[in-house]
């Protein structure tokens, strides 16, 4: 009886703790995105949205570099975040993207590896500036 309390509290403190990330992450002052490995948007929050114009289910699936990148920037962006799949993070580098009304905004972003419980690499988090 005892075991399986403290394994439900532990379950019940662990989806606490992913709850006041995911509201950390919506709420930020900064833009934030997420991709998978294929390169697909799995995370948009509000300020990625604000500044982009593209509301998070516009962009929720789609190829983040391809879609919303200008192409003078995609094979570099590609690169940055393709190194960040492989585990090489990298910081503050420029991050032009087009907004829904084809303006183009300068991001300074950090991209950062995304890895499961299992520390297998998942995808992509991105934290501009």
């Amino acid at each position: 009886g005892q075991d399986i309390t403290a394994i439900n509290d532990s379950q019940a403190e662990l989806s606490r703790l992913a709850n006041d990330l995911q509201l950390v992450i919506e709420a930020a002052n900064a833009p934030i995105f997420g991709i998978d490995t294929n390169g697909f948007v799995n995370e948009w929050n509000r300020k990625a949205a604000a500044i982009t114009g593209f509301s998070r289910e516009e962009v929720m699936g789609k190829d983040l570099v391809s879609r919303f990148i200008t192409p003078e920037f995609q094979d570099s962006v590609g690169e940055v975040l393709h190194k960040a799949l492989q585990g090489e993070e990298t910081a503050n580098f420029e991050f032009p993207l087009y907004t829904k009304d084809g303006e183009r905004v300068e991001v300074l972003l950090n991209a950062t590896t995304r890895r499961s419980a299992t520390g297998a690499i998942v995808g992509v988090v991105g934290v501009g500036q």
